[in-house]
């Protein structure tokens, strides 16, 4: 650099000893505060470099001077701008603070000297500056948070220019849902976290995303502050809006997971800035000040001096392509018109003449430099540039994006990118999970029982989490709290588990919880590891008490009826027959084949037997002799087959089987009635369910619930179990809950099916970058049935699943007088049917005997003697079994009710010699 400057003086005596002709010396300014001697070092820099190219002012030097003014100081700034204008300049550059930089483009501006800035600034007159047009960027920002998707976050400014600076971001809430709280930052550090508390403190005016305009040297002191209040995990995001983040040491941050991004104009990575930076670094090697160790001194948080120089700061390398903006516009004059500078007063108002030209150039000129491409578009600002977005990772900054005014956003980093990252920063993690302890999704394990004194809650959701865990490779910490909880009116009144996710105090929410509409408002869920719906417990009714004839239940009354009908018919049927065929008229007297004596044996009392014998399955002694009798029989017998066997059949389901009536059997049955009172859990999904249904039965249900008296809620599931199992209650419970039930209380039956369908969830902060790897790690463990294997362990095996499968089991294992009581009854009715039939027959045969005794003479008796004569031979149980038979008189013999036919012989009466004396029947 030395080297350099020795030679550019040489030229510069050389110069002033040849003719004008040969050579132009052009004069620039530079006015710089002494914080701001990176930017200075960068101007000198790239004037040096420009006077010892040869493409570029070939015939012309630029000679550069450099004054120092305070911060802030006008007046200061306002004498030495106009002591270098009375020298004569073609260019003033500088200063940075805002008022003395308004002085100095005022006097510009009378004077027609082109103003140079490389620093932000919203007041622009007859200038130009290489900074990125604050309008632009603003709108960068708006598009950066659009695509985002943020719906609500806080803004935070150190000033009223980051008001300005961010006015694109803060109309998004014009039309829109958007919600922003802004917040002014104070002058004292402490103050934050007392502010970050606050936020956090009330949900509804903050949020976990912040956008935060302030100057880089605050940067670390705001994230510190934030981290000692615990808002710097992986549910916050903190978007700076400073172009100069990667000036800042963020080591401390990088390993608490929170996300950490900014929008940055110098790419490291770019050929060009390598370059240059290779060649300041080499100047720091020498011991010789270049830029990089130019600029300005950083406190202690931020990052080391070794460290620094090699990081380019923005202002620096704006203020390198303004140089270059300046030479390159004015080699193109140069071809056009010689340029010259002229001595002028603020004092006297008088224009430069080659100024408006000159600055018409620099706005017309197009080249790459360290900040990009720079060019105008015949604009005073620069409006086409191209930001990138950084993000904070563990290896540092990295670029994951850009943004620029043709194709908006573009974010680079790709999705299983993202994922890959997240899973890293979650292996060896540990989680803090809230859970309710609510059987059988997290239960307290009794002290004794342990298997580690760490180890204090057990369930469904405990084996999940574990499965989970194993999986993704973190670690987690367990507390427990009263309920699960929602929001109302927004973020007020939060309670249970979401008030502890909205607050951010835990990481996960494991339980029972149900995904609602309500609380993904405040809060995310994975993907439902459980499907169910709301369905109704209502307590068993007794078993119906068996009918006394319950034996005639497997056949209906129009069967029995039928068969009563069949059963009459077939033996009309048997007997007509019977009677027309030949074949069944049989000789009596086997004996005596020559006999002219036949007889048919089915009568009309002997069809009746012989049908109801095939009936009842047990035959009798009549037996069809022709094919048409036996084709009759045989049909007969297949009809009794099918019907005794499906009689039997069906008898041993009504008789085994206890039949239940119950008042209800679905939701609208216990829409209609009143008796039945039914309820919900005062707080809960199922609740709000009916509440803002839209279906008039459930409309109704839900006027009902809301005017009994005395109130049909319940506070816990445990006083609704205890209230239906004492009667005329039924309660709405989630299906699996009441899945649980019934395995364990067989008193209890669900009735119904599913009012809704809805899911179970892992609730976490909005936004963790957690939710899709649980998801992913849930869909996984469905796939495998390994959520199936532990719903089955909690629901069907552990603490009393399945005892009521064995009862049911042990209650159809034998019969009880009660359901074969008919049979006895039926079977007491028919002998006492025959006792009275037999008393009958009794009296008549006594009667009759005495009356024959009577007509033939005989010795007479009354009917009683006759009677007590016949009930002594009766009661001699251990007497003779044959008794004598009082005889008739020979023409009172009769046939008794068997026809006999002679087989051959053309008389209309046969002759039959019965009990020695010839008859004549007639032939039918």
């Amino acid at each position: 650099m030395v080297a350099k400057l020795f030679w550019l003086g040489i030229l510069f005596l050389l110069n002033v000893t040849i003719s004008e002709s040969l050579q132009n010396t052009i004069r620039i300014g530079g006015l710089f505060e002494n914080e701001h001697t990176g930017p200075k070092l960068a101007l000198m820099y790239a004037i040096d470099q420009i006077n010892l190219r040869n493409d570029i002012l070939s015939h012309t030097l630029l000679v550069y001077e450099m004054q120092e003014v305070k911060p802030h100081d006008s007046f200061e700034a306002n004498k030495k701008v106009c002591r270098e204008v009375k020298t004569g300049i073609a260019a003033m550059f500088g200063p940075v603070s805002s008022i003395s930089s308004g002085h100095v483009q005022s006097i510009c501006n009378s004077l027609s000297i082109p103003h140079i800035q490389a620093h932000w600034d919203s007041q622009e007159y007859y200038s130009i500056s290489v900074y990125p047009d604050y309008l632009t960027l603003s709108r960068a920002y708006r598009e950066l948070i659009e695509y985002w998707g943020w719906t609500s976050f806080t803004v935070l400014y150190e000033d009223n220019d980051g008001l300005v600076r961010l006015q694109e971001v803060l109309k998004t809430t014009k039309g829109t849902d958007m919600k922003i709280t802004v917040r002014k930052l104070d002058s004292n550090v402490e103050s934050y976290r007392y502010m970050f508390k606050e936020l956090i403190s009330n949900p509804m005016q903050g949020d976990n995303r912040f956008i935060i305009d302030c100057d880089v040297s605050k940067v670390a002191d705001i994230l510190h502050q934030a981290q000692m209040v615990n808002m710097c995990s992986e549910t916050f995001h903190y978007h700076f809006i400073t172009l100069d983040l990667g000036l800042v040491d963020l080591s401390d941050f990088k390993h608490g997971g929170a996300n950490i991004t900014a929008m940055r104009i110098v790419d490291p990575s770019r050929p060009k800035v390598m370059s240059v930076t290779e060649d300041w670094l080499f100047e720091e090697i020498n011991s010789r000040p270049s830029p990089l160790r130019g600029q300005h001194e950083i406190p202690g948080s931020f990052l080391s001096l070794e460290n620094r120089t090699s990081v380019m700061m923005t202002d620096t390398a704006l203020m390198y392509d303004a140089a270059y903006l300046f030479g390159l516009a004015l080699d193109e004059l140069l071809k056009y018109q010689s340029v010259k500078t002229v001595s002028l007063s603020c004092s006297k108002p008088q224009l430069w003449n080659d100024g408006i030209s000159l600055l018409n150039y620099m706005k017309a000129v197009r080249f790459e430099g360290l900040t990009g491409e720079i060019h105008y578009e015949n604009s005073d600002k620069r409006t086409d540039f191209q930001l990138d977005v950084v993000e904070l990772t563990m290896t540092g900054l990295q670029k994951v994006g850009k943004w620029n005014t043709r194709d908006g956003v573009n974010i680079t980093k790709s999705y299983k990118e993202r994922q890959t990252q997240v899973l890293k920063d979650l292996a060896n993690k540990t989680l803090k999970v809230v859970t309710v302890v609510d059987t059988p999704y997290v239960l307290t394990i009794p002290p004794e029982n342990r298997p580690r004194p760490d180890v204090i809650y057990e369930g469904f959701c405990i084996d999940l989490l574990d499965k989970i865990a194993e999986r993704l490779h973190f670690n987690y910490s367990i507390n427990s709290t009263t309920s699960y909880g929602g929001c109302k009116n927004g973020f007020k009144e939060c309670s249970g588990m979401v008030l502890e996710l909205v607050e951010r105090r835990a990481d996960l929410a494991v339980a029972g919880m149900t995904i609602t509409w309500d609380r993904e408002q405040v809060i995310d869920f994975t993907k439902p590891f459980l499907n169910l719906g709301i369905t109704i417990l209502y307590k068993k009714p007794e078993p119906e008490p068996p009918k006394l004839f319950s034996f005639l239940d497997p056949l209906s009354i129009d069967v029995w009826v039928y068969m009563c009908a069949g059963y009459l018919c077939v033996s009309f049927m048997l007997f007509v027959i019977a009677r027309f065929t030949p074949y069944e008229w049989c000789n009596p007297h086997p004996c005596n084949p020559d006999t002219d004596v036949v007889e048919n044996q089915f009568s009309i009392l002997n069809s009746l037997w012989f049908t109801i014998g095939s009936l009842m399955q047990q035959g009798c002694e009549i037996a069809p002799c022709a094919i048409s009798t036996r084709l009759v029989a045989g049909i007969w017998w297949f009809f009794t087959l099918i019907m005794i066997s499906s009689y039997t059949a069906n008898l041993a389901a009504f008789l085994t089987v206890e039949r239940m009536v119950s008042d209800i059997s679905n939701v609208e049955d216990l829409a209609k009635q009143t008796k039945i009172k039914y309820g919900t859990l005062n707080e809960g999904s199922t609740k709000n369910f009916f509440a803002s249904s839209k279906f008039p039965i459930y409309q109704r249900m839900w006027n009902f619930m809301e005017s009994t008296t005395p109130s049909v809620y319940v506070n816990k599931s445990d006083e609704g179990i205890a209230r239906v199992k004492k009667g005329q209650y039924a309660f709405f419970a989630e299906s699996t809950k009441v899945e649980y039930l019934i395995e364990r209380e067989c008193q209890l039956m669900q009735v119904g099916g599913w009012l809704d369908s809805k899911g179970y969830g892992i609730a976490l902060p909005r936004d963790s970058p957690y939710r899709d790897p649980i998801s992913n790690a849930i869909l996984k463990l469905q796939e495998e049935q390994e959520i199936h294997k532990i719903y089955n362990t909690w629901w069907k095996e552990k603490y009393g699943g399945g005892k009521c499968l064995t009862v049911e089991a042990k209650k159809t294992s034998a019969l009880g007088v009660k359901h074969v009581g008919g049979v006895f009854v039926v079977l007491i009715g028919g002998m006492t049917a025959g006792v009275i039939v037999a008393i009958c027959e009794f009296i008549y045969k006594a009667r009759k005997n005495a009356r024959e005794d009577k007509r033939n003479n005989r010795l007479a008796q009354s009917l009683c003697s006759e009677m007590a004569e016949e009930f002594r031979f009766a009661i001699r149980c251990l007497g003779s079994s044959k008794k004598s038979v009082k005889r008739k008189p020979d023409h009172e013999i009769v046939d008794n009710g068997l026809q006999f036919m002679p087989l051959t012989g053309g008389n209309n009466y046969g002759q039959n010699n019965i009990g020695g004396r010839e008859i004549e029947t007639p032939i039918f």
